[in-house]
């Protein structure tokens, strides 16, 4: 298992930043639509891995961010992730080329029509909310089947 980081940049006009991960090889994300992030480093706290990975995958500094909840995610055939998921409203800088795959602002509302892993959807209506409180979210997937989702311990249908 591992830990890492999910960032979700929104912008004043209703956006998200959005990375379509098209570009590493034998990537569990391949052809979908998540947000920029990474694996912790040695002795890295969420914030400083959020910090890092964000500027490396984006060229922008965060200078507001929220930490909204923490996604465990089991994948057939992969490691567990634990998954810190923030979002973050302001920032820094110019926007660069991303390695991983291509960066697009698409509107809040059609983010769930892209590729996107099916239990995304239910943490999406979670963020939306600027009060929701903090979550603990599992989901479980067999190939890109939801199989298992629970949210703060409860069972959710899927």
């Amino acid at each position: 298992m591992f830990h890492c980081t999910l960032c979700y940049l929104e912008s004043e006009k209703g956006e998200y930043l959005m990375l379509h991960r098209v570009k590493k090889k034998n990537d569990v994300n391949h052809d979908k639509w998540i947000g920029v992030g990474g694996k912790f480093e040695e002795d890295e706290s969420p914030e400083e891995c959020l910090l890092r990975e964000v500027r490396e995958e984006t060229g922008l500094t965060l200078t507001r961010w929220r930490f909204r909840g923490i996604v465990t995610f089991v994948a057939e055939g992969h490691e567990t992730e634990y998954i810190y998921l923030y979002t973050a409203d302001q920032w820094t800088g110019e926007m660069i080329e991303c390695n991983e795959g291509d960066l697009e602002w698409i509107p809040k509302g059609k983010v769930c029509d892209l590729p996107i892993w099916e239990g995304d959807k239910i943490f999406f209506r979670l963020i939306e909310n600027p009060d929701s409180p903090f979550f603990s979210l599992k989901m479980a997937y067999r190939g890109d089947e939801l199989v298992q989702a629970a949210l703060d311990g409860k069972e959710l249908p899927v």
